[in-house]
């Protein structure tokens, strides 16, 4: 018995609610809570994401939330043009007030510029990141993309 399922690729599938972690999982697949579907990723990811939960968590009592992937055995995700070979990851913005609910960059009552940032320098610091899009124009070595406003996407070199 495995305690995460595993895809033919064999990847694991992000654990969904660790005790005490600094990240919650989000995501719709086909319109309804993905449960994880779209959260199998390389190791590479996997430990990158671990990683960056360990650090955060040492700086800040928010957690970031991690939405979509990839789906089990990496075929085209219906609801993006990438995500499939388990080596990006959706990242909500850290809001101030750390609801686990979307926020949008510029929504300045409610999202945290500072935290956000810290967050991605993290990213950039544990994953080997190959690129960032995210569309807040404050932040340095982004790259602006289409509907990047509410979560930003962080695709690794491996």
């Amino acid at each position: 018995m495995g305690f995460q399922p595993l895809d033919s690729r064999r990847y694991f599938m992000l654990p969904q609610a660790p005790e005490d972690a600094g990240y919650y999982v989000y995501g719709k697949y086909k319109g309804i809570p993905s449960k994880g579907a779209s959260q199998y990723a390389h190791p590479s990811l996997i430990t990158a994401i671990l990683r960056v939960e360990r650090e955060w968590s040492l700086l800040d009592q928010r957690k970031f939330g991690v939405g979509d992937i990839s789906l089990a055995g990496g075929p085209n995700h219906p609801e993006h043009g990438t995500h499939e070979e388990g080596i990006e990851v959706d990242v909500r913005p850290v809001r101030k007030d750390g609801q686990h609910i979307p926020v949008v960059w510029n929504d300045e009552k409610n999202y945290d510029l500072d935290a956000t940032s810290r967050l991605i320098g993290l990213f950039h610091a544990y994953a080997n990141v190959k690129i960032v899009y995210f569309n807040d124009p404050r932040i340095p070595f982004l790259k602006n993309w289409p509907s990047h406003d509410n979560h930003f996407h962080v695709t690794i070199w491996v």
